[in-house]
């Protein structure tokens, strides 16, 4: 039965390979230990450890996309291995297979992954205890980091996020919970000279203007795509919202860089150039038809009064105002964003595929104790490391930004 399914995983997903374009190519609170922003090299093994918080994001993979736009010119290996309902003690990874016990397979599955940094996304579930279960939750936080720690490994502790609705009057003594929890791993990080992220309060700040939550609890894909952030900010790494500024004045068109103009002896009637991002944008998600967030944002002054229209490559991008172009359009469409949204696509693809791998349905009929039923399907999953592989190497040829050259035309 699992062969049957394996098979058409793989048949399903080889048709959607063979329709992306080029699939034929050659393959905000921190506390840093050294007050350095945070560097990925070539080589890493990035994994994702914890609960919900990371397990929901292989639906939508920002966190992923986030690092590796990041340092496109690194490979860098992720494995997402967050279980929900998970705590530090690994109980929701129960199998009906005893042994291994539930926390057994938790270090079981993190060795496996042979990780060198390891993001780690405990307390959520913890602080349903309350005060009595901190003890317990700091003794299991230790125990854990101590295993990451032998495994080579580097940890990186967020905090939980906040409730963001739920039954009334028990919205704030949650929160406060949660907070007193996330305080716990900054004091645990503190101890043991691990960088701490808490993303509670930026989770928080912006649930209170957008939706980041479709039950209150969890987050949607807004959510992901602001938490992306977050993450990045707690990282020290800088914002990715850049703004870049063209003077076509009749003086003479002047630009700043990355921003480098195009000189055309044949078409002086429109102004062409190139800007070399240095990564991909985080492909923002759209709410209520609305695309939310900003990429680059081009800021042209001196224009005459009318519409322009810019275009990447030939192709239309976007067509605004004189006036709307002095004081800044950002570029939520184009070229980056194209293959941003491609390469998030793909890295969804491989997450799940994975999933499928290390966490098969009937995983005690074939690794169990009744793997003497059905243990020769283990051969499939196995199989699954190709294609996984396969598309790990189409992610690589398509995290560098490309370098478009623009053309701004004023319409007749």
């Amino acid at each position: 039965m699992l062969q049957k399914k394996v098979r058409a995983v793989t048949a399903c997903l080889l048709v959607w390979l063979l329709t992306l374009p080029g699939a034929w190519v050659a393959a905000q609170t921190t506390t840093p230990p050294t007050g350095a922003a945070f560097s990925l090299k070539n080589g890493d093994r990035v994994v994702f450890l914890g609960n919900s918080l990371f397990e929901n994001d292989l639906q939508y993979g920002y966190l992923e996309l986030a690092l590796t736009t990041r340092w496109p010119d690194r490979n860098v290996t992720y494995r997402n291995i967050g279980w929900t309902g998970d705590n530090v003690f690994g109980e929701a990874r129960s199998y009906i297979t005893n042994p291994p016990t539930p926390y057994d397979l938790l270090i079981e599955q993190l060795t496996k992954a042979k990780p060198t940094v390891v993001f780690v996304a405990y307390g959520g579930i913890e602080a349903q205890e309350g005060e009595a279960g901190l003890p317990r939750f700091t003794e299991g936080l230790h125990k854990l980091l101590d295993k990451i720690n032998e495994l080579g490994a580097k940890a990186i502790l967020l905090s939980p996020i906040p409730v963001m609705s739920a039954e009334p009057g028990t919205t704030a003594p949650r929160n406060a919970m949660l907070e007193r929890y996330g305080a716990a791993i900054a004091r645990t990080a503190s101890e043991r000279g691990l960088r701490y992220i808490d993303i509670f309060k930026p989770i928080q700040e912006i649930s209170r203007k957008t939706s980041v939550s479709d039950n209150g609890i969890h987050l949607n894909e807004a959510g992901y795509y602001y938490l992306a952030s977050a993450l990045e900010n707690g990282l020290g790494l800088p914002a990715r919202q850049e703004v870049h500024t063209i003077n076509a004045s009749k003086s003479g068109n002047t630009a700043s860089a990355p921003v480098k103009l195009v000189v055309s002896e044949s078409d002086k009637s429109s102004l062409k150039f190139t800007m070399d991002a240095p990564y991909l944008p985080l492909t923002p998600p759209k709410e209520d038809g609305r695309v939310m967030g900003n990429g680059q944002t081009i800021r042209i002054t001196g224009l005459k009064k009318g519409f322009y229209t810019l275009t990447a490559d030939g192709a239309q991008v976007l067509t605004a105002s004189a006036k709307q172009w002095a004081e800044g359009v950002a570029l939520t469409q184009g070229p980056l964003m194209a293959q941003a949204s491609q390469l998030r696509e793909m890295i969804v693809k491989k997450n799940e595929l994975f999933f499928h791998q290390y966490r098969p349905q009937n995983r005690t009929y074939i690794v169990g104790f009744r793997s003497y039923e059905q243990g020769r399907h283990v051969k499939g999953l196995e199989d699954l490391n190709f294609i996984i592989t396969w598309l790990e190497g189409q992610i690589a040829l398509r995290r560098m930004p490309p370098s478009p050259v623009y053309q701004l035309s004023q319409l007749n």
